[in-house]
């Protein structure tokens, strides 16, 4: 059989984070839980009375040392009609619209057109303002300056949001009318090479590395430095992804079977409070915020300023590229791939891990024809092994009984070893497609899901899949399932304690500005979660990937840890200065069709 390179898209994890330094280590839980009835209505928007006057604005910028952004749109440059229009520069947007750093890099942007309402595309021929966009920015780089912007917002009635790299599913790192932290320059880090005291707690001392990271730091950026010391974190796939989205939302891994969930790594966190106070959370102090930002999603208990990690040894890696393919006529086609998803369990249980995806109907990638095929592909690892011959030991008789059941399927796999998982992720990292209009749906499967009723799971994988390709990414195992987070546990979604598959679907569309599409698309990926919650009822989905519309989310994204959380939340939020949709809480306020966001 033909060898082949393939390259496996959409890979994951999000984003939010923030450093650290002037530390309180008193619990925040003592405000009242309700929200202040004579308080304004709506948040404050630009020319309503309620509206900073400038002189307000330019006394924060003094506060933040002049770090203070009112930045335009990015495809404002393409518009005449607008400032900032530059030939050359609609030019270079133009060219970069597609690159996942282009976004990362800027104060304002984010990668999915739709999470700013296509409001100012790099493209003249569209509207272009800047309701979709935070209207000032703060470039944060110290604790200090994430304070002066939530007391400036809660004193000012001003929406508040945080943006690291703009890589968010859900589309939580922009909003109009509000004041944006902006962390992607608090980069500081500290390498903990042997062990980790975390602060305040006498007698207490975590053996084995561990990592110091700012909210700026990216998986591309934490692979590189604790790779320096033959370390690596438990981190996404994405290279723009950050650390505080990701870990804040619990953090899935090709390396999670093995080690555990980002979040289960987490030794001390460092925020900056709803109420604008610097504090420590670890297992010693401010405990029930060190439980909720552990799981409970980003932008809702704090801003986080640092977090450190514990590491693990950089292991060697055998990988594995995989494929197996039929004609998109072929009426077995999903009768194979449920058989091969059902061997997942078996697979994570023995250390392997991955990113398959299950493609339907796709163009013939195989020869090139004009011929459509259905199947599976993927890249799976086997850490910690040298040995090829022991993952294929495990996936060959797969391909043999794919063979004797169905003899009209075609596959291939091939091995290569990787001497540290740093080698592996320079090759494999996702490539994040961004610069268009993005909507996911997911779903967590556990063992029961996916190899109780094949005939369930069959026609599950073939409505999830019907926009072409849905992932079933081995991202959870015997390591999740037992994991030991500090403290004896996080906010975590329950049900990850015992899924297999991180299943996704997605649909992307170029065609922005048109209602029809978006209602469509929200209407397609409702569809997609219906199908898998009828085959895993009592499961959830991963709140870092997921649909933004999910129905009962609070249940889907948190399950029975949700009534601590929203107690949480209203304990050291009561006025809601951090709000974020789907977010724990967030049920009080609703974005009004102008974009405004008042109470309901």
């Amino acid at each position: 059989m033909r060898l082949l390179t393939l390259a496996v898209a959409s890979f994951a994890g999000s984003a939010v984070a923030s450093p650290s330094s002037s530390t309180q280590h008193h619990p925040q839980l003592h405000h009242r839980s309700s929200l202040n009835q004579t308080a304004p209505s709506c948040r404050a928007v630009p020319g309503g009375a309620g509206w900073p006057s400038a002189d307000l604005w330019a006394a924060l910028n003094t506060t933040v040392e002049g770090r203070l952004l009112k930045p335009a749109p990015p495809g404002a440059v393409c518009h005449p009609s607008q400032p900032t229009y530059s030939k050359d520069a609609c030019t270079a947007t133009q060219a970069n619209w597609t690159d996942e750093f282009f976004h990362s890099s800027n104060p304002v942007s984010v990668e999915w057109n739709n999470w700013t309402n296509d409001t100012c595309l790099p493209d003249a021929s569209q509207p272009c303002s800047g309701e979709g966009y935070p209207v000032y920015v703060v470039n944060a780089t110290t604790p200090q300056h994430v304070q002066a912007s939530v007391k400036f917002a809660q004193a000012n009635n001003v929406r508040l949001i945080v943006k690291n790299s703009g890589h968010d599913y859900v589309g939580r790192s922009a909003a109009p009318y509000a004041l944006s932290i902006w962390v992607h320059y608090m980069k500081n880090t500290t390498v903990h090479p042997t062990s980790f005291s975390p602060t305040g707690c006498s007698n207490v001392t975590i053996a084995g590395a561990a990592l110091t990271a700012g909210a700026g730091i990216q998986m591309y950026d934490a692979y590189a430095l604790t790779h320096t010391i033959n370390h690596t974190v438990i981190g996404g796939n994405g290279r723009t992804v950050a650390l505080g989205g990701f870990i804040t939302g619990g953090g899935h891994s090709i390396l999670a079977p093995q080690n555990g969930l980002a979040t289960d790594s987490v030794l001390e966190m460092e925020i900056v409070s709803p109420t604008g106070d610097v504090l420590t959370l670890n297992e010693c102090h401010n405990t029930d915020l060190f439980w909720a930002m552990r799981g409970g999603g980003g932008s809702t208990f704090g801003v986080l300023t640092s977090v450190t990690m514990a590491l693990i040894p950089s292991p060697e890696v055998v990988g594995m590229t995989f494929w197996i393919g039929t004609g998109a006529d072929n009426t077995q086609a999903f009768d194979m791939l449920a058989y091969v998803v059902s061997q997942f369990p078996d697979l994570a249980d023995a250390g392997i891990s991955g990113y398959p995806i299950v493609f339907n109907t796709v163009k013939n990638f195989i020869d090139g024809s004009d011929t459509f095929i259905k199947g599976i592909i993927g890249k799976l690892i086997l850490p910690g092994s040298s040995n090829a011959t022991q993952l294929i030991e495990r996936i060959k008789p797969i391909f043999q009984h794919v063979n004797a059941t169905w003899p009209d399927m075609f596959g291939e796999y091939n091995t290569t070893y990787y001497p540290d998982f740093q080698a592996w992720y320079a090759e494999n990292f996702d490539p994040s497609p961004t610069g268009h209009e993005n909507l996911m749906s997911s779903r967590l499967l556990d063992r029961p899901a996916l190899t109780s009723d094949l005939s369930a799971l069959k026609l599950a994988l073939a409505k999830f899949s019907a926009s072409g390709q849905a992932t079933v990414y081995i991202v959870s195992g015997p390591a999740v399932h037992k994991a030991k987070p500090r403290g004896g546990s996080n906010a975590v979604l329950p049900v990850w304690r015992r899924t297999y598959v991180h299943a996704t679907a997605s649909i992307a569309y170029y065609t922005p500005n048109n209602a029809t599409y978006l209602a469509d698309a929200k209407e397609l990926t409702g569809f997609f979660s219906s199908a898998m919650r009828d085959l895993a009822p009592d499961t959830g989905a991963y709140m870092n990937e997921a649909s933004k519309y999910e129905t009962d989310w609070q249940t889907t994204f948190w399950g029975n840890n949700y009534p601590r959380l929203l107690s949480i939340k209203r304990q050291v939020d009561p006025d809601d200065v951090l709000w974020c949709t789907p977010c724990v809480g967030s049920e009080r306020w609703a974005e009004e069709a102008d974009g405004s966001l008042c109470r309901v």
